[in-house]
C-alpha cells in the first residue's frame, strides 16, 4: 500500500530552508558590518598609514663629503652633486614643452630632445650628468624624472691618490678618505617622495624631512706643488733605473710635518708602500749605530779599527766590504760605508745599548701616522738574537723598517735628537669653514743629546761631498745624508739573486734643516747602489723645488745657509724657469724670470709673464706649467683644457690667479 503525501510537510521544509538562508545572510551582514567598523574605526590609523606608504616613499639623502685640502687651501678631493635625467614619454602632457625644456637646460640638440620625448612607451635616459642649476627647471615637469647623485672628484687627477685613498659606496677606503671618514662623511638626510599608482615618483612632490649635513673639511700638511714634483721625480727615477717601484717622502724635520709622500708599486701609484711595506734598510742604519756609539761614550769619531783586507770572519760568517781595507776611523767608516768597520765598532756596545738606541729612534714600533694599515716593521728583543745579530743590525740587516720610519728617524738626526710624530692632518674645519681642530707638532722622545747630532752632521755632509752620496751634492748648499743598499727578499722570505733595495736619506740645508728627504727604490736594474740610484732623486727634487716660485722653503734662511766658499750671492739671483711637458722638461730661455722669493726686489716680483696657449692640453700638464710659472689656478671641469681666463698670450703677474676650464664634466 503506497504512503500518502501530506502537503503541509513540504511547506514546512521550505520554511526551514528559508529561515536558514535568512540566518546565514543576517550573520554574514553582521560580520561585514563588524569588519567595516573594525577597518574604518578601530584599524583606521593603520590603514591610513599603509595607504600613505603605497603612495609615499622615504629615501636617504646622502650628505656631501668634506673636502680634502693641501696646506695652502688647494683642493685635493671634493664632492660634486650631479643629476641623471630620464624621460617617461607616456606621462608627458605637452611634448613640445618638454623638448624645449631639455633643449634649453641640458644643451641637447633639437633632434635628441625630440627623440627622448617622442610618442613611445620606452623609458629614455638622457646621456650625461648635469649640475643642480641645469636640472632645477626640470623638476616640476610631468614626465621628466631627475635623480641626483654625489660624485667624489680629485681636481688634480692622479695627484697623491695613494695618500688620499678612494670612496666606494659613500665610504672611504684606504688613505685619508678611510682614516678621516668619520670627519669627512657628514650626516645623511631623509626626504619623502610622492608616487603614483605605478610606483613612479611624481615630479615636484618631494618633502625634505631631515636635510643632509655636509662633512667637515680636512686640511693636510701636504704641499700639492711639492707633491707633484716628488711624484714626477720618482717616476723619472723608476724609468731611468728600471726599478719595480719606490717611495719618496719629504718632511719638515723640525715639526714632523709630511710635505709630500708618494709610492709606486709594480707600476701602480695607488698604493702607499711608504707606510704599509717594510724592508731591510742596509747601510742607511749606520748613522744610528754611530749615534749609539757616541751617545754611550764607547767610541769617538777618531777611534780606529782594523778592517783587514775588507773582509772579516766572525762567528762562522764572513762580513765583506766593497772598498779596500786597512785601519779606518769611525769617521771614515761612516763616509766609506764599511760593513766590517761598523760591525767591529758595534762590539763595544752591549746588546741592551744597541737595542735601546734603535728602539728609541722608532724602529719596530708604529709611527702613529693617521693612515690605515701602517706596518710596524721588526726589531727583535736582545734575548731573541743570535751570535750574529748584533753585527747584522749594525749595517741594517735582521730588522725591517718602513720608509716613513726611516724618514722620522733621519729627522731626529737632523733636528738635534728629538723623534717627532709624523704630522699629516694640519686642521679640521667646521661646516662654516672655520678651523676647529689643529694638528700640532708632537715630540715623542729625545733619542740622543744635541751634541751627538752636531757631531754627526759634518760627517754626513762629507758623505755627500766626498763619500757614497756624491750624486746628491749641490754646489750652493750643504746636504747631509747617507745611502744604503740591501738585498731584497721574495715571497718565500728568501733573498732573491740580484735583487736589491736602494735608499738614501738626507736633510737640507745641513746646518739649518728645512726639508728631510727619504728615497727608496725597489729592485733597480743594472747599477743598484743607493748612492748611484736613490741619491740623485734627492738632488733632482731639490733643484725642481728651488726653481719653483711657490714652495715651503724659507728663502731668506736658505740664503744664509749657502756655502761660505761661494762668497755672497748676487744682488738679484736668477733661476731658469722650466716648463714641464709629458715627455720631458723643456727649458725656455725666453721665459727667464727674476727670483721672486725673499730678498728679491719688488720690481722682480712685479715682472709680467705671458700666459701660454694650453687649449687641448691635459689638465695635469696645464696645471704643472702654470704652477711652475708661480700662478694660482682655479680649476673647472675635467678632461682636457677648453679655455683659460685670461687666455693664451695675455700678460699676467706672478701670483695672479688663472681660471682653467676643462672640456669634461
Amino acid at each position: 500500500m503506497r504512503p500518502v503525501r501530506r502537503p503541509g510537510g513540504k511547506r514546512r521544509n521550505v520554511r526551514a530552508r528559508r529561515r536558514m538562508l535568512l540566518v546565514f545572510w543576517l550573520v554574514l551582514a553582521a560580520l561585514m558590518i563588524a569588519r567595516s567598523v573594525e577597518v574604518q574605526v578601530i584599524e583606521r590609523d593603520a590603514w591610513v598609514q599603509d595607504a600613505l606608504r603605497q603612495h609615499r616613499m622615504t629615501r636617504v639623502v646622502p650628505a656631501p663629503r668634506g673636502r680634502i685640502l693641501d696646506r695652502n687651501g688647494g683642493e685635493l678631493a671634493v664632492s660634486h652633486w650631479r643629476a641623471r635625467v630620464a624621460v617617461a614619454p607616456n606621462e608627458i602632457l605637452d611634448r613640445e614643452d618638454v623638448a624645449e625644456a631639455l633643449l634649453a637646460n641640458l644643451g641637447l640638440s633639437r633632434a635628441q630632445a625630440r627623440r627622448v620625448s617622442g610618442p613611445t612607451r620606452t623609458w629614455h635616459v638622457v646621456p650625461g650628468r648635469y649640475s643642480m642649476t641645469q636640472v632645477a627647471a626640470l623638476r616640476g615637469i610631468r614626465g621628466v624624472h631627475v635623480e641626483g647623485e654625489l660624485r667624489r672628484l680629485y681636481p688634480r687627477e692622479g695627484l697623491a691618490r695613494g695618500l688620499l685613498g678612494i670612496v666606494l659606496d659613500g665610504t672611504g677606503r684606504e688613505g685619508v678618505e678611510q682614516s678621516m671618514d668619520s670627519v669627512l662623511a657628514g650626516q645623511s638626510g631623509r626626504e619623502i617622495v610622492a608616487r603614483n599608482y605605478r610606483g613612479r615618483e611624481i615630479p615636484g612632490q618631494v618633502v625634505t624631512m631631515e636635510p643632509p649635513v655636509a662633512g667637515r673639511d680636512v686640511v693636510l700638511t701636504i704641499d700639492q706643488d711639492l707633491q707633484e714634483i716628488s711624484e714626477e721625480m720618482l717616476a723619472n727615477a723608476l724609468e731611468s733605473t728600471g726599478a719595480r717601484g719606490g717611495d719618496l717622502i719629504v718632511t719638515d724635520p723640525r715639526t714632523g710635518e709630511i710635505l709630500a709622500m708618494t709610492s709606486v708599486v709594480n707600476g701602480s701609484a695607488g698604493a702607499l708602500s711608504a707606510v704599509n711595506t717594510s724592508y731591510e734598510p742596509g747601510s742607511t742604519i749606520k748613522p744610528f749605530t754611530t749615534a749609539a756609539l757616541l751617545r754611550h761614550g764607547v767610541a769617538s769619531l777618531d777611534d780606529s779599527v782594523d778592517t783587514g783586507n775588507g773582509s772579516w770572519v766572525v762567528n762562522g760568517r764572513t762580513i765583506t766590504d766593497i772598498q779596500r781595507g786597512g785601519w779606518m776611523s769611525l769617521h771614515d767608516v761612516v763616509i766609506e760605508s764599511s760593513n766590517v768597520g761598523i760591525a767591529k765598532f758595534t762590539d763595544r756596545l752591549t746588546r741592551g745599548q744597541q737595542y735601546t738606541t734603535l728602539r728609541d729612534f722608532g724602529f719596530g714600533t708604529p709611527t702613529g701616522v693617521p693612515l690605515p694599515a701602517e706596518a710596524t716593521g721588526l726589531l727583535r728583543r736582545p734575548e731573541m738574537w743570535s751570535e750574529q745579530s748584533a753585527h747584522s743590525l749594525a749595517f741594517g740587516y735582521e730588522l725591517s723598517v718602513t720608509p716613513l720610519q726611516m724618514a722620522m728617524a733621519f729627522g731626529a738626526l737632523a733636528n738635534g735628537g728629538v723623534l717627532m710624530e709624523p704630522l699629516l692632518i694640519k686642521e679640521v674645519h667646521n661646516r662654516a669653514g672655520e678651523p676647529v681642530r689643529f694638528g700640532r707638532p708632537r715630540a715623542i722622545r729625545r733619542v740622543m743629546p744635541e751634541w751627538v747630532s752636531e757631531t754627526l752632521t759634518p760627517v754626513l755632509v762629507e758623505v755627500v761631498d766626498n763619500g757614497t752620496g756624491t750624486r746628491a751634492r749641490m754646489s750652493s748648499f750643504q746636504v747631509a745624508g747617507k745611502s744604503g743598499t740591501a738585498r731584497a727578499t721574495g715571497r718565500s722570505g728568501r733573498y732573491e739573486s740580484g735583487a736589491y733595495h736602494a735608499s738614501f736619506g738626507a736633510w737640507f740645508p745641513a746646518d739649518d734643516p728645512q726639508l728631510l728627504f727619504f728615497v727608496k727604490l725597489d729592485r733597480p736594474s743594472g747599477v743598484y747602489y743607493g748612492g748611484a740610484t736613490a741619491a740623485p732623486v734627492t738632488r733632482a727634487t731639490l733643484e725642481s723645488l728651488l726653481s719653483a716660485r711657490q714652495s715651503p722653503i724659507d728663502r731668506a734662511a736658505l740664503a744664509r745657509a749657502q756655502r761660505d766658499r761661494r762668497g755672497p750671492p748676487p744682488a738679484e739671483p736668477l733661476v731658469r724657469f722650466a716648463v714641464a711637458t709629458e715627455q720631458a722638461v723643456e727649458e725656455r730661455p725666453g721665459e727667464m724670470r727674476a727670483w721672486t722669493g725673499a730678498g728679491a726686489s719688488s720690481a722682480a716680483r712685479d715682472r709680467e709673464m705671458i700666459v701660454p696657449d694650453l687649449q687641448g692640453a691635459s689638465l695635469r700638464v696645464a696645471l704643472r706649467r702654470l704652477h711652475k710659472m708661480g700662478l694660482r689656478v682655479h680649476l673647472e671641469g675635467g678632461g682636457t683644457v677648453a679655455a683659460t681666463h685670461p687666455g693664451g698670450g695675455t700678460a699676467i703677474g706672478a701670483g695672479d690667479t688663472i681660471r682653467v676650464v676643462g672640456r669634461g664634466r
